[in-house]
């Protein structure tokens, strides 16, 4: 009872003190509204924005690609997602990532960085007359994966700076020796203030002799160039049969080295000489050169220029060794074969190796299989210009991407090709790739 009167009083006491009547104050309390109801939280599956950590499911922005249909939004894939498609031949539905002028460079670097299934192709594209061939558009290429098209997702034009590793030879013959000697001097002019250079020699094992990546146009560039310099092998050869098997190199009568005569130094007539075997690691001076290289930024084009006749013997790495091991860090080989490797033909016919004797030109091997080009010169003007033409040429290369349908990571080689649907072009790229979990950092 004591509660209802005091309800009663100060409802009286609240409408005198408002001049209102009972009637209408109790219709102006009916007008506030009542607090909202409690609602269930929406199940993920009915969210349509992306949901972004730290930020919660945004809105999808309006357009075309905002329907609210799932049918609608499961056809619209993001650019960068793998193909699902296993065809043998997709075709392009739409223009891969074109940008603007000197910005493929670093946007080639994001991508990588981002994807690990993108995966980049270097390509030279050349004329029946051995011309760079400039002007073609996307339109122009199809890039194969393990027999199958892949879209094109990225395309640029733009020159990359390089990063050059200089493999020169002094297991050459003394005349051949005294030409690369007298052209190494071009070797600081072919390439810009962009670029970066180390330099490594090779006889009997790999020496670094820059000790690392030095500026292209550092003053101590022609003094590393200097120490490679070498006086080359004898071009005679010992034989171990015949009247001259006692010492088949003289000079004014003379044995001109103890050890090719029997017995060696002591000159006994007794026991059979043994001939000395020529030594070429070029297996070891290029992987030596290649683990130099993979410690390069993103960005840069990775180049092993070599320098010699392509014979090999001796090295304690194997051929598929080092070629898997430039396959997986993006590098690709170059080379300016002198020597007997340089005759019309014979540099051809030297390719096919005979078991149990010495590879006699395994360099274009190299060459061919990571996209490089090789250039057969004989004089010193020649090569000169040949460290020129091949920089031109690791520069100025258009330069695609697709997005890998294959898992991220399996160890697995991945087979590269790409057509030119222009005829008569001779085109230029590596023969395929191994995965790397490098390409996640």
């Amino acid at each position: 009872m004591k509660l209802g009167f005091t309800a009663i009083a100060l409802t009286a006491l609240l409408s005198a003190s408002l001049n209102l009547s009972p009637a209408a104050l109790a219709q102006q309390q009916s007008t506030v509204p009542d607090a909202p109801t409690p609602q269930a939280p929406r199940p993920l599956s009915d969210v349509d924005g992306p949901i972004t950590p730290g930020k919660g499911a945004g809105e999808t922005p309006a357009g075309p690609s905002s329907s609210s249909n799932p049918a609608t939004q499961r056809q619209a894939a993001p650019a960068n997602e793998a193909p699902s498609s296993q065809g043998k031949d997709q075709i392009q539905t739409a223009p891969p990532e074109m940008p603007a002028a000197g910005e493929g460079v670093e946007k080639t670097a994001t991508l990588i960085h981002m994807n690990v299934n993108f995966v980049e192709v270097p390509v030279t594209v050349k004329d029946p007359k051995g011309k760079l061939v400039a002007g073609l558009t996307y339109r122009d290429f199809k890039i194969f994966e393990n027999e199958t098209r892949q879209p094109i997702a990225f395309f640029t034009t733009d020159s990359f700076p390089l990063s050059v590793a200089f493999v020169i030879d002094q297991s050459l013959t003394s005349d051949v020796m005294a030409k690369v000697n007298n052209s190494l001097g071009a070797i600081q002019g072919a390439l810009t203030p962009y670029d970066e250079i180390a330099v490594f020699s090779y006889n009997n094992g790999a020496q670094n002799r820059s000790g690392g990546f030095t500026g292209a146009q550092s003053a101590r560039v022609p003094f590393v160039l200097s120490m490679t310099k070498a006086a080359g092998e004898e071009i005679l050869v010992p034989v171990n049969q015949g009247p001259m098997s006692g010492c088949s190199i003289r000079q004014n009568g003379s044995c001109v080295d103890p050890n090719l005569q029997p017995g060696r130094s002591a000159g006994s007539n007794s026991g059979v000489m043994t001939i000395p075997k020529e030594i070429h690691t070029l297996n070891d001076a290029i992987l030596a050169a290649a683990k130099e290289l993979s410690t390069r930024p993103k960005g840069r084009r990775r180049v092993i220029f070599v320098i010699s006749d392509g014979k090999e013997y001796g090295s304690k790495a194997t051929y598929k060794e080092v070629l898997r091991y430039l396959e997986t860090n993006k590098v690709a080989v170059y080379g300016t074969l002198v020597g007997d490797s340089a005759r019309w033909g014979e540099g051809y016919v030297s390719r096919i190796h005979l078991p149990f004797t010495m590879y006699d030109n395994i360099l274009t091997k190299y060459i061919l299989a990571t996209g490089g080009t090789p250039d057969f010169e004989r004089g010193v003007d020649g090569i000169e210009k040949s460290y020129a033409k091949i920089a031109e040429e690791a520069r100025n290369q258009y330069t695609l991407g697709y997005y890998s349908h294959q898992p991220i990571i399996d160890g697995k080689f991945r087979k590269v090709e790409v057509r030119l649907e222009r005829p008569g072009f001779e085109v230029s790229a590596k023969q395929g790739y191994y995965p790397s979990g490098q390409d996640a950092r």
